[in-house]
């Protein structure tokens, strides 16, 4: 039985089958190579080479005498580095600072000893010996040899070298009024005194400001060499410390990996450490101590004595202007008038007896304290012929007043001088005494940069051999 076919559609028509489309040219797909790995940086593979040279024990121990060159070398070069600058410093405080220091301290004394002689010599008038015109003279060359020295040695655009300038300009014009004020005092005028009372004014109130401000300057710049010269070395102490301490576990390594008690290298690149550390801490300490008591002993007590020598200066420049001014220059004090010259004695004299016996209590020896001494023997001696002079100008006694003040015997003037080569005794000892110590503390130092450099370089070597030696057993 036929049946029918279920679908609609008709049955596909017998005939060719249809051609087949060929490819079509076209463009060829490209290929993309594998990018390439990126290169490391010459560090990292500087640090994957020593974590690889770390898993051996060659490796290992190269790496280990590299460190113990490095830290030997380094203690080495910072211990020459710090030693050369204390050196330095301490040179500058012996040669240089302390030196324009007390220079400045004989700036100040030359010019008030020339305001004092000046100020002698116009009291005697027509009398006035060639020896009070000799001082006068030579403590005017003194200050400007001295503002020279200074100058030469003065940093440009510095306080120091402003105050120099300053005196420069105003030492003519002293030397001018101080001549102005001789010659009509010989003529007899009156308006010499007048002259010579604006040059003192000129002193007191311009130059010795200028000068003492030198002075204060000079003494920062030793403060500052000072401080320069004595710190402890604690980088180089530290770096040595950390060397040795390298060098006792390479050798306790060594120890426990070979069971050899030492190892020559090793042993001998500690020695050399360890010398050149004990030198660094024994050369510093005794360089330290010398200069602080070069301080203590020598710059105290001549800054005191070159204040007190200041002080006897000004208080007799003031006593003679008491006699030449006969009192027209006046000051109010508590409400009462007193003559400026013998209120600024007083002041000036109460500074030197402080001053004396400060001096006193910082001499330690016989030798320092003996003129100290001797100079407070010669104030006290001064004073009271001073209350003498003083009742009888007060008293309208001019001429006997004058007579107790620059007289040839039993005057002020003795007293003066003799205080004043008293002082310069106690200051000749104490420069002497601080140069010793200085000295002593620049000396403890000598050698020690190019000693430590050295030395370091033969305990990087004993160590760099020691490693060796261990390194060879490999091969």
């Amino acid at each position: 039985m036929t049946h029918p076919p279920k679908s609609s559609a008709a049955p596909p028509l017998p005939g060719p089958a249809a051609p087949a489309i060929p490819p079509q040219p076209g463009r060829p797909v490209p290929v993309v190579p594998p990018a390439p790995p990126a290169r490391r940086t010459a560090f990292a593979e500087g640090v994957e080479r020593v974590r690889a040279a770390a898993t051996t024990e060659p490796g290992r121990l190269r790496i280990i005498g590299a460190v113990l060159a490095l830290l030997v070398v380094s203690f080495g070069a910072v211990t020459a580095w710090q030693s050369s600058e204390r050196a330095a410093a301490a040179d500058d405080v012996l040669h240089r600072s302390q030196p324009l220091s007390s220079g400045a301290a004989g700036i100040y004394r030359s010019l008030a000893d020339a305001n004092t002689a000046a100020s002698s010599g116009f009291l005697a008038g027509g009398q006035e010996t060639a020896a009070t015109r000799d001082r006068y003279e030579k403590d005017i060359r003194s200050a400007a040899a001295g503002l020279v020295t200074a100058a030469a040695n003065a940093e440009p655009g510095s306080p120091s070298e402003a105050a120099i300038t300053r005196l420069n300009r105003l030492l003519p014009e002293y030397k001018g009024l101080v001549e102005r004020a001789r010659t009509y005092n010989r003529q007899g005028y009156p308006v010499g005194g007048a002259y010579l009372r604006y040059a003192n004014e000129k002193m007191q109130k311009r130059m010795l400001p200028a000068a003492e401000d030198l002075y204060a300057k000079e003494n920062q710049r030793l403060d500052a060499d000072y401080a320069d010269a004595t710190p402890y070395p604690w980088a180089a102490i530290a770096l040595g410390v950390l060397a040795l301490a390298a060098l006792g576990w390479a050798q306790h390594r060594t120890y426990r990996h070979t069971n050899r008690v030492l190892n020559h290298g090793l042993v001998a690149g500690t020695a050399a450490a360890a010398a050149a550390l004990l030198w660094l801490v024994v050369g510093h300490a005794v360089a330290r101590s010398q200069l602080d008591g070069s301080y203590d002993h020598g710059i105290r007590s001549l800054s005191v004595l070159h204040d007190a020598r200041i002080a006897s200066l000004k208080a007799r420049g003031n006593e003679n202007l008491s006699l030449v001014a006969r009192g027209a220059e006046t000051v109010t004090v508590d409400g009462q008038p007193r003559d400026a010259y013998y209120y600024d004695f007083d002041k000036d004299m109460a500074v030197l007896g402080k001053g004396l016996t400060r001096a006193a209590k910082l001499a330690d020896d016989r030798a320092g304290s003996t003129p100290v001494e001797a100079a407070e023997g010669n104030m006290a001696v001064w004073k009271q012929r001073h209350a003498s002079a003083r009742a009888e100008d007060e008293n309208g006694n001019y001429q006997q007043a004058l007579e107790k003040v620059i007289g040839a015997k039993g005057a002020t003037g003795e007293c003066f001088d003799s205080v004043d080569a008293n002082l310069a005794r106690a200051i000749d000892h104490e420069q002497a005494r601080f140069q010793r110590a200085a000295g002593d503390g620049r000396d403890a130092m000598t050698g020690l940069p190019v000693g430590a450099a050295v030395l370091a370089a033969l305990g990087a070597a004993g160590a760099v051999a020691g490693i060796g030696r261990r390194l060879s057993e490999y091969r």
